[in-house]
């Protein structure tokens, strides 16, 4: 028998999350708007610590933080339930007491250094892959780093680094054996920002949250024990950071394209045209009814991604389907509610524009719907997975 109902504490944790999306973020959406109208962070660094503290006055930090440092070391699919909640809002919230999953391989002295502070939120971090000829091929990064003693002479650039405007340190990753290059030739480095780098904030059509950075090392002097992990290793690291949840991406995207279609239907039982609600149009109720059909099949495809997770199983292959389909449906989605609210879902006086900016990245960032096909195709193609799924 298959069964797809939640635990009690599934549903406790997911229904916990509900009312903190409710009670606490909801109603700070006018206010978002309305600074980011004015070109200004939605939340200050002050109020989103605020937000934080208040969820771990409650037991809530570290979702998926092992125990031992103090999280609570959730599953994928709670994780995943979680991320479909908060996206129910826009308002750029995530919970504290996280730290990126590859600073777990980073030794007892560097756990003190970086790892610990990070969990606790004094410190913040950033991950730096992509440069200008390097976005969706990592293996082209043509940043190096060569040794000069105990140190290590980093030269380069990156670029559309998310966290790299507020970041104090960062994984970056460099050639140090060209010839080798991502089989052995590329090493993850931890440097501060007072070793050297800058940072210099990128423009773009979403906001605050998502503004990404350019980041440079000119010559920047890293100590030999900041090697994070092995020498040579870093390709390794980088792709086990990637692929550490693309199932979150659509998960949030999820929670966002229910958000809109209740408003959609909020605003077609309102709006009268010709003497009746438009809600009575076919036109209406058929984006209605393709809209749901696509957020119920994307709920399925990221809790199945999820679920291969905490079973022991590679993800891979369902992460991709999930991120792909989870990024060109919640585009037409949220192209359908703006449709449905006419010339008003198109100003800045409704959420709705500002959704269909952010939903527009979801097909670029962290493997752009290409690369999500290549993978599939790929896969199927060489008989990694089947077109039979999971049940075969």
């Amino acid at each position: 028998m298959v069964d797809f109902s939640l635990s009690d504490t599934e549903r406790d944790i997911r229904d916990w999350v509900r009312n903190f999306v409710q009670r606490e973020l909801v109603p700070l959406e006018p206010e978002v708007l309305r600074r980011e109208r004015a070109g200004e962070r939605g939340l200050t660094k002050q109020e989103q610590q605020d937000l934080q503290d208040k969820a771990k006055q409650a037991g809530f930090w570290g979702v998926q933080t092992p125990e031992e440092y103090g999280g609570m070391d959730l599953s994928a699919v709670m994780t995943a339930l979680i991320e479909i909640e908060l996206g129910r809002t826009f308002v750029p919230f995530r919970f504290g007491g996280s730290a990126d999953n590859i600073l777990f391989h980073a030794n007892e002295e560097q756990k003190q250094r970086y790892l610990l502070p990070t969990i606790e939120g004094t410190r913040k971090s950033c991950f730096a892959i992509t440069e200008p000829g390097a976005g969706s091929d990592a293996k082209n990064i043509r940043a190096t780093a060569h040794r000069d003693g105990d140190e290590w002479v980093i030269n380069g650039e990156k670029t559309f680094i998310t966290g790299g405007i507020d970041a104090d340190f960062t994984m970056v990753f460099a050639v140090t054996d060209k010839a080798k290059g991502a089989d052995g030739g590329v090493t993850c480095f931890l440097a501060d920002r007072d070793m050297g780098w800058t940072s210099e904030p990128i423009e773009i059509m979403g906001e605050w949250d998502r503004q990404p950075a350019s980041m440079v090392f000119d010559n920047v002097r890293v100590p030999h024990e900041n090697v994070l992990g092995e020498v040579g290793g870093g390709f390794k690291l980088a792709m086990q950071w990637i692929g550490r949840g693309r199932y979150m991406l659509p998960a949030r995207a999820l929670g966002g394209c229910e958000r809109l279609v209740e408003m959609g239907m909020d605003y077609a039982r309102n709006r009268e045209t010709f003497g009746a609600p438009i809600a009575d149009r076919q036109a209406i109720q058929w984006m209605i009814a393709d809209s749901a059909v696509e957020i119920e099949a994307l709920r399925w495809l990221v809790l199945q991604a999820a679920w291969q997770i905490d079973n022991g199983m590679d993800s891979r292959h369902a992460q991709s389907i999930a991120k792909l389909y989870g990024g060109t449906r919640a585009n037409e989605i949220v192209d359908r509610v703006m449709q449905m609210h006419g010339g008003m879902g198109y100003t800045r006086e409704l959420p709705v524009e500002r959704w269909y900016r952010d939903m527009r990245l979801l097909r670029i960032f962290e493997g752009t719907d290409e690369i999500q096909r290549r993978t599939v195709a790929r896969n199927l193609l060489k008989g990694h997975a089947s077109v039979s799924g999971v049940l075969g």
